[in-house]
């Protein structure tokens, strides 16, 4: 279908889900380009980038929860989407609405209707996420937000994202091994890629968690300039976790320690927490209080992170190693009057095999139950089984479909047993799906 003849909600997420089978990365140049072509929007905003591995749409979303408690008008931009692609932009809390979608998505279309002649000549079209990432900017634009927070696709150097050169702040979160393929075989070398979004006098938030990691940040912070905020573990203290929250004190700078409260059993989110708030000190708002910032964290939630969508069901997403001892760290806290279920699935282009070794290895379930992913980035359900076989000899069952692992596992469940979903955010969007569709309670 040709670009001015889209006109539904449908239609244009169709277009955008059909671009990769047409197109490959552009450079950071042309995507600046096309960005200045639509006006740069953005420019009159305060923005904030963040990088990193883990946890970055976990600090996204408690800046925009305490922008949201002070009355901030905030738009919000991250990946993947679990269910709806208009999930990736948000305003005050809000996501898109298929309206909101159809709009941006005409007006970039539209641009792309009278491109300039350094794009023309190139026959520039967006990468996929690239056309998102112009839709949001565009989506804040219209909302006339105050901050815009950026989360990173992949990366952060050649991000599309860093095609945004005015910032008042950028954080990078926890650092790991992941997408290796693109990053650098080395924490160092990812960290140094992730480090790509920094700026000259701009301040960097970021946490002393891996010493070469942080050392790698400072080394290209003081190449660019940037203004390195560590934040170091002695900052948390007094976590006392409960059955839904947990409660932690922070200490920053002439601050003594605060009490905050996160919402959630999951324990990687204080240090999320911890991130975010002292990113918001560097705003130096004075809207921006600790009362205010109490409140946002306390109400800050996020979808597929540790979130109960049933009593004693759990769905995270955890996808990589650092981020299943995350998730595994978590369950170990979380007392079970019963018996622990694990349904597990995972893409063939992550570290299946040491992810799947470690959950095996931790004794924390007496029940694993697998199933095969959509798409062609799914790893089989023969190769799921076998590798659990390799590890451990607990029972391991192997369900055909979704809709049966969860009738059995979750549905079937009885009374003091906790079910745990982990292993993909795709897995986390299919069940978000099943749980919505027509006539399920």
């Amino acid at each position: 279908m040709m670009l001015e003849q889209i006109t539904t909600y449908a239609a244009a997420e169709d277009y955008i889900n059909s671009i990769p089978r047409f197109n490959g990365k552009n450079s950071m140049e042309d995507t600046r380009r096309f960005l200045a072509h639509m006006g740069s929007p953005g420019r009159n905003r305060r923005i904030i980038h963040i990088a990193g591995t883990n946890g970055k749409g976990s600090v996204c979303a408690c800046l925009c929860s305490v922008f949201r408690a002070a009355g901030i008008p905030a738009g919000m931009f991250t990946s993947p989407h679990l269910v709806a692609m208009r999930e990736r932009m948000a305003v005050d809390g809000r996501i898109a609405t298929e309206e909101e979608f159809l709009e941006a998505f005409r007006y970039v279309a539209d641009r792309l209707g009278d491109l300039p002649p350094e794009l023309a000549e190139s026959s520039y079209h967006p990468s996929f996420f690239e056309f998102l990432f112009f839709m949001a900017m565009h989506f804040f634009e219209r909302a006339e937000v105050e901050y815009i927070v950026l989360e990173t696709g992949l990366g952060g150097r050649l991000d599309a994202t860093n095609a945004v050169e005015d910032k008042a702040l950028c954080v990078i979160t926890s650092i790991g091994y992941d997408h290796m393929e693109y990053l650098g075989d080395t924490l160092e070398e990812i960290a140094a890629e992730k480090a790509g979004i920094l700026r000259p006098g701009v301040p960097v938030v970021y946490p002393v968690l891996q010493p070469e990691v942080a050392e790698r940040i400072e080394i290209c912070a003081a190449g660019t300039g940037a203004v390195c905020v560590p934040v170091f573990p002695r900052a948390i203290k007094e976590i006392k976790i409960k059955h839904k929250t947990i409660d932690f004190s922070l200490r920053f700078n002439y601050y003594d320690y605060i009490g905050f409260t996160v919402s959630t059993p999951a324990l990687y989110q204080v240090q999320n927490a911890a991130l975010a708030v002292r990113a918001l000190l560097c705003l130096e708002d004075e809207r921006i209080t600790v009362p205010v910032m109490r409140e946002g964290i306390r109400r800050m939630s996020w979808e597929g992170r540790m979130e109960e969508i049933l009593p004693s069901v759990y769905l995270d997403g955890a996808h990589n190693i650092d981020g299943i001892r995350a998730f595994l760290d978590t369950v170990r806290a979380q007392s079970c009057g019963g018996v622990r279920k694990l349904l597990f699935s995972v893409v063939r282009d992550k570290q299946y095999q040491a992810v799947i070794r470690e959950i095996a290895q931790s004794g924390l379930f007496d029940e694993v139950g697998v199933v095969q992913l959509h798409g062609e980035r799914a790893l089989p359900l023969d190769m799921l089984k076998d590798i659990f076989g390799q590890y451990t000899g607990l029972p391991c069952r192997a369900y055909e479909s979704l809709d049966e692992a969860f009738e059995e596992m979750v549905t079937g469940r009885s009374a003091g047993d906790s079910v745990y979903i982990a292993g993909s955010l795709y897995l986390a969007g299919e069940i978000k799906a099943l749980l919505r569709r027509p006539g399920r309670d």
